[in-house]
């Protein structure tokens, strides 16, 4: 007998999502471009950068025709100030890291300062108004010197396939990436810091289910990888949260009606010995 298919996206699939993200890579041979669904990709000229999905980027890197150069947050000092960031600074104590910035939209000390917080939209071949949203905006690519130092003052930040792209990059390409060991202990460690402030959420809604109040947990800067893990058990708790708030609730009704019928009962039974007197 089959086994149901877990509710939600299970990590290999949002694995196989994280491999539409682009990435940076400098080819080893003359190619042509390819039509691919997401269009056609430009043709890889040695030694000048290419952009691609990271798919294909991690078949060409297998037969040795291209080198991935890895993102910009995937080098031990981004991910080292995420970290201390995540650990010591008083006000991610319990929230996550801030995201990427979309385009159009000012960092994080803008928004302090009353900013607009609003991504521009962009428009389609046929004219029509969308906003990016990942896998389709360059969180991975590799910035020129210019784009380097344009974006000099914006504080590290994981993007939202973060820990997908890092271990793929990490089994695939570890020669392409400065110090991958140091890289690979400083994911691990991000990975649970994040996590257990997840479980902390957790206890969060437990505390605001039992006093009977409203309460939710800020879901702000967490990657997919992280949703997809977290979804089961979350759902479990909150699950069963329901169903100890139905159980409390059908308690509190039936005793209210027990207490009306008491009431109901004592006032006609004094009525009646009113009228006998």
């Amino acid at each position: 007998m089959a086994f149901p298919l877990p509710r939600g996206i299970t990590p290999p699939e949002i694995a196989f999502l994280a491999e539409m993200e682009m990435v940076t890579v400098v080819p080893r041979q003359r190619l042509e471009g390819l039509e691919l669904l997401g269009g056609p990709t430009e043709p890889l000229q040695p030694p000048r950068r290419t952009t691609l999905p990271l798919w294909l980027a991690l078949l060409l890197k297998r037969q040795r025709r291209a080198n991935i150069l890895p993102p910009s947050w995937l080098h031990p000092e981004p991910l080292s100030l995420i970290l201390e960031i995540e650990t010591k600074h008083q006000d991610y104590k319990d929230a996550f890291s801030p995201p990427p910035r979309l385009p159009g939209q000012p960092d994080v000390y803008e928004r302090s300062a009353g900013a607009r917080a609003n991504p521009t939209p962009r428009r389609t071949l046929d004219g029509q108004q969308y906003f990016p949203a990942p896998p389709f905006l360059p969180q991975n690519v590799a910035l020129s010197s210019a784009e380097a130092t344009e974006r000099s003052g914006d504080p590290p930040a994981l993007p939202y396939h973060w820990l997908e792209v890092g271990n793929m990059l990490l089994d695939a390409a570890s020669d392409d990436l400065v110090d991958p060991d140091q890289i690979r202990r400083l994911l691990k460690d991000l990975r649970e810091v994040r996590m257990a402030k997840m479980r902390k959420g957790v206890d969060v809604l437990e505390a605001a289910a039992s006093v009977g109040g409203g309460g939710g947990v800020a879901m702000t800067g967490v990657g997919a990888m992280e949703i997809g893990e977290g979804r089961g058990f979350v759902a479990g708790v909150v699950e069963g949260l329901r169903k100890i708030g139905a159980s409390k609730e059908q308690a509190r009704r039936e005793q209210m009606a027990e207490e009306r019928e008491n009431r109901g009962y004592d006032g006609t039974q004094d009525y009646e010995d009113e009228m006998e007197f």
